[in-house]
């Protein structure tokens, strides 16, 4: 029976000694294959020329793929791939979106989550600056997307404040307090799954939450699409936008991530790019005349000019994923069309949602202007108020 055992081992590492030769083996496969040679004679002479061989075809190289190829090749097959289950099309930027981000947080090193990250956005007509870590952002993400999860009935990740807390951020201050807690609320994931690390325990609860949440959407038909998510402050969205909402969310804070640890991380693939982009557009007349409310812009020209005709304004976005719209200026519904329009804005498609992301300020934004420039100024002020912690 020894000699059958010895026998199988032999015939089964002989037909792994090209891979060996062509060190493809695993560490511990090679190993092994290396103690065999040193016992059986006729192995090794047949290594030995196999080896021989595999140096004369090509020289041992390291290939030197461009950094983004990583990125690029994820990218793609998360644009094309089919899925066993069909994800609803609000659905499908943020699926592309955390498998992405995920991709990039499993090649991180440890010490690379400590990596220092400053988020920020706009509040009124100031930029605001916070402090964090890659984890931290992490921690972020998990606390706003449990403000939808939660809303179909999932576990929020937010659970250790002793009180009920809404409103991005105020979810995200409680569930950073929860991770630095000196009882190790952040060690919450690792005390349910068992695991050791707190960095990968943190990325294993924030990826099974993104995938529920998908999975619910999928299984929950055209119902679901339509639930309405309190995203605080009064705020209310429907599930479908408060998920493009994440996938913009995830996408910027990613790239966050990446520039912090030096990844390569390319923009969304066209078609979900140009999802979150027209999504955003067709927000920008209400959030104008919110700001007008808040006297944050001028009143409508109507108001100022009794009799004035109402005005619109060309926004052109340049890129694959861009597009042009007439948004009017005095009324959300109002009429906008070349007849009425006073200005023309065109921006990068990366630019704008860097803006509307509060990465970049009106006055740094590369912007082409032609025309009425208050309407203009505000509109971009306008833009940039859609970002928020």
């Amino acid at each position: 029976m020894s000699g059958s055992t010895e026998t199988d081992e032999h015939s089964r590492l002989r037909k792994l000694l090209g891979a060996w030769a062509l060190h493809s083996c695993p560490p511990q496969e090679a190993e092994r294959i290396d103690e065999h040679l040193r016992e059986c004679e006729q192995c090794a002479a047949e290594a030995f020329r196999l080896r021989a061989a595999a140096e004369l075809l090509h020289a041992r190289t390291e290939p030197e793929l461009p950094p983004t190829l990583r990125a690029q090749v994820l990218g793609a097959c998360l644009g094309a791939r089919a899925p066993d289950v069909a994800v609803p099309d609000y659905a499908q930027p943020y699926d592309s979106e955390t498998a992405r981000l995920d991709g990039l947080l499993a090649d991180l090193a440890e010490d690379e989550w400590s990596a220092p990250v400053t988020l920020a956005w706009f509040e009124d007509q100031e930029s605001v600056t916070r402090d964090t870590s890659v984890r931290g952002v992490l921690g972020h993400l998990m606390a706003v997307d449990g403000m939808v999860s939660t809303t179909l009935g999932l576990p929020d990740p937010v659970t250790r404040t002793g009180k009920q807390v809404t409103g991005p951020r105020q979810r995200t201050e409680a569930l950073w307090q929860q991770m630095l807690s000196p009882e190790g609320a952040a060690r919450a994931p690792e005390e349910e799954n068992g695991e050791e690390d707190g960095s990968e325990s943190v990325r294993g609860a924030w990826r099974e939450q993104a995938y529920e949440l998908i999975r619910l959407c999928a299984f929950g038909g055209g119902g679901v699409a339509d639930i309405a998510v309190p995203y605080g402050d009064g705020v209310v969205l429907p599930l479908r936008l408060a998920l493009l909402d994440r996938a913009f969310e995830t996408w910027i804070h990613a790239t966050d991530i990446a520039e912090a640890v030096d990844y390569p991380y390319p923009p969304p693939v066209p078609e979900h790019l140009r999802s979150l982009i027209s999504v955003a557009v067709e927000m920008l007349p209400s959030i104008l005349a919110a700001r007008r409310q808040a006297g944050l812009a001028s009143p409508p020209l109507p108001v100022l000019e009794p009799g004035a005709a109402e005005r619109s304004l060309r926004l052109e976005i340049e890129g694959e994923s861009g597009g042009a719209w007439y948004l009017p200026l005095d009324t959300p519904g109002g009429r906008a069309g070349p007849d009425n329009c006073v200005s023309h804005l065109v921006l990068p498609e990366v630019d704008f949602c860097r803006l509307a992301a509060g990465r970049l300020s009106p006055l740094q934004v590369a912007a082409g202007q032609q025309g009425d420039r208050t309407a203009i100024v505000e509109l971009l002020h306008a833009v940039s108020s859609m970002s928020r912690l």
